[in-house]
């Protein structure tokens, strides 16, 4: 189950007979977030409240502002906003469904930041995955439900 893990970063510092010394940490928080066909995995670090993903920030990996503005709801809505940085690799899906799984995955790491975010987050209905999916095509059919013309003759 992922969680709260200490990363060591590579500041050392050299002393003067020449031996490295030193090593600082810091906490990082992990959460994963699913919907549809996208997978967000999200790292939360201590830091501004800057978004990173996919080495591009917020407003030009998604462009719209509504998007924006649905991304950053858990972190306003436990008032964590400029707390942490977030960091985030996305695969799969399409933009919506990268929104929702980025969301997803804010809002469990989120949880293993602090477990007192649980009742504001649940409220919110942030932690529950949304279960919607494409539907599988059938056979004789052109898609899911669409079916091929009917001819009389």
């Amino acid at each position: 189950m992922p969680g709260k893990r200490e990363v060591k970063t590579k500041e050392t510092k050299v002393t003067e007979k020449g031996k490295t010394k030193s090593t600082s940490q810091r906490v990082v928080y992990y959460g994963t977030g699913r919907r549809k066909e996208a997978v967000a995995r999200v790292r939360l670090v201590p830091g501004k409240g800057e978004f990173n993903i996919e080495g591009k920030n917020l407003r030009d990996y998604f462009g719209q502002e509504i998007l924006c503005t649905t991304i950053r709801r858990p972190l306003e809505i436990t008032n964590t906003a400029s707390k942490f940085d977030v960091i985030a690799d996305i695969r799969g899906g399409g933009v919506s469904g990268q929104a929702g799984a980025l969301v997803h995955g804010i809002s469990r790491a989120l949880l293993e930041a602090d477990e007192s975010f649980r009742d504001e987050l649940k409220k919110a209905g942030l932690l529950t995955r949304d279960p919607r999916m494409k539907e599988r095509r059938k056979y004789g059919l052109k898609k899911a439900r669409k079916r091929p013309q009917f001819s009389k003759r």
